[in-house]
């Protein structure tokens, strides 16, 4: 009987050492834009608010001469760390990703299915918006 209480001891014991561990002391920075061109130029066009599982995504474009200049994500999935590191590492990968295709045909990021396919969605309403 004592080995028994001895060990669910040490199980629940290693169990909060487990969950109590932080990968990260602090908070992540806010990923918002990212520029192709100077701010100003062009004309912007706000996606629709796409509701995902884990939070709400949006995108602005601006446009300059037929092509996405510059991307803005002013709503993203946020909240807790969880949230905050996944958006802090997808949204840049997301928007670089546009820059690079121009157009909603790009490729999710890893970990962060949810967020992408929100993005994708607000993406390509912005798009259809800037008649692209």
């Amino acid at each position: 009987m004592r080995r028994i209480s001895l060990w669910m001891l040490s199980t629940v014991a290693a169990l909060v050492l487990l969950f109590s561990y932080r990968t990260s002391t602090g908070p992540s920075p806010a990923p918002t834009t990212v520029a192709a061109t100077p701010a100003g130029e062009g004309q912007s066009f706000s996606g629709e608010v796409a509701p995902t599982r884990e939070g709400d995504v949006q995108v602005v474009i601006t446009v300059a001469g037929g092509r996405i200049t510059s991307v803005a994500v002013p709503v993203y999935p946020t909240g807790s760390q969880r949230h905050d590191e996944i958006s802090a590492r997808a949204v840049p990968e997301l928007v670089a990703a546009t820059l690079a295709a121009q157009s909603a045909d790009i490729d999710s990021v890893s970990g962060a299915t949810y967020t992408s396919g929100g993005y994708r969605e607000s993406l390509q309403s912005a798009i259809d918006a800037a008649g692209l």
